[in-house]
């Protein structure tokens, strides 16, 4: 018998085994977030829409909470682990916004092309420097957010510039707020009509839940239960909506 295996699955799977991240000897301090909150707060609305627009216009600042990153590599003896968590998440996100404006406009971020067509995606482009270690967004989102921290909240932090991903937040992630943060982007992730649409008859879930099914306590439902505004049933029917990858511009 033949087994046939999705295409995402494998090239989550070669993804995963390709993000791998050694650990970096760094003596940085914590830094504030202070500035990336304010341009959140300026530049997306409370429905996670991006005006990349505003964030070219205001392109000093943004520049300057790159670099600020790009000098403070996170470690285990001077950070917390919310500190270092919160910091992955703001730079995955920061960065994924520099790869919008450097290649603005665009109708999508996989329209953004490097190296080998359907082997190397925009995923794969090596152009985030902090202190001596060069990463993708793969390497931060596969090889530390989720082997190292291990909390599946990370998949509705983590924004990949698309109409069908979980939010960009319009404020900063910080350590002191981190765990209410999470759960608050769960929740808002779920109760998103065009995100998920949720009864107590039928589930139609965002494909984030297919393809990184691994990182949710099974089974799904009572995961989903956990946050989502309506309670599913040991009979509620689960389906997987089509992902839009449309940029989530204004």
């Amino acid at each position: 018998m033949r087994i046939l295996i999705p295409i995402t699955s494998i090239i989550l799977l070669l993804s995963s085994s390709a993000c791998k991240v050694k650990d970096y000897m760094s003596d940085a301090r914590p830094i504030s977030h202070a500035q990336w909150d304010s341009l959140l707060r300026q530049h997306v609305q409370p429905d996670g829409r991006v005006d990349y627009e505003g964030f070219i216009r205001d392109s000093v600042r943004f520049n300057q909470y790159l670099a600020l990153l790009s000098r403070h590599h996170p470690n285990r003896r001077h950070w917390s682990r919310e500190e270092q968590m919160a910091y992955w998440i703001n730079a995955y996100n920061a960065f994924t916004v520099k790869l919008i404006v450097d290649n603005y406009p665009t109708a999508s971020i996989k329209d953004i092309k490097s190296g080998i067509p359907f082997i190397n995606t925009v995923w794969d482009i090596k152009f985030i420097q902090i202190e001596g270690a060069t990463y993708d967004l793969n390497n931060i989102e596969h090889g530390i957010l989720r082997p190292k921290f291990k909390d599946s909240r990370i998949h509705f932090a983590v924004n990949c510039a698309s109409i069908s991903c979980p939010k960009l937040l319009n404020e900063a992630y910080t350590a002191e707020r981190l765990d209410a943060q999470l759960d608050q982007a769960a929740r808002d992730f779920l109760s998103d009509t065009s995100r998920n649409i949720i009864t107590s008859e039928r589930a139609q879930l965002s494909r984030i839940f297919s393809w990184y099914s691994g990182d949710f306590k099974k089974p799904i439902r009572n995961y989903i239960n956990r946050y989502a505004p309506v309670n599913l049933s040991k009979d509620t029917k689960i389906e997987y909506l089509e992902y839009n990858w449309g940029l989530n511009s204004l």
